[in-house]
């Protein structure tokens, strides 16, 4: 089954990410966990996000869709990445989650993805 892997990132994040004096010690971990992730033969896809100022959302009302600059919801963290396991369960999903690098603030939910049925757009 395949689990998703929200990683959530507080402002402060995304700045340190930006700023070069400190993106290879913020992002250092990563590459460890991504080969670790790779060598178990469970990962399917992952990235990053660029910071939510660069996001358009889209909603949807009764008419045409609505267009507006910046992230859906404005809250302390905002979507920083995602990473996409194919697992046997939820407990191995949340075991790989708690196993990501770690930093004050950040937050990671894992949720089961909705089986794509055959010939649709979202197969595999």
């Amino acid at each position: 089954m395949l689990y998703t892997m929200l990683i959530y990132e507080t402002g402060a994040d995304f700045s340190r990410r930006a700023d070069p004096a400190t993106r290879e010690a913020y992002l250092a971990e990563w590459p460890r966990y991504a080969q670790a992730l790779r060598d178990a033969g469970i990962y399917v896809f992952g990235s990053g996000l660029q910071p939510p100022d660069t996001a358009t959302t889209l909603r949807f009302g009764g008419g045409e869709p609505q267009v507006q600059d910046g992230p859906f919801a404005e809250t302390k963290e905002q979507l920083g990445g995602l990473i996409v396991l194919n697992l046997p369960d939820l407990d191995a999903a949340l075991d790989w989650a708690a196993r990501a690098p770690r930093y004050p603030g950040r937050v990671i939910e894992v949720r089961p993805n909705v089986p794509s049925p055959p010939n649709s757009v979202c197969a595999a």
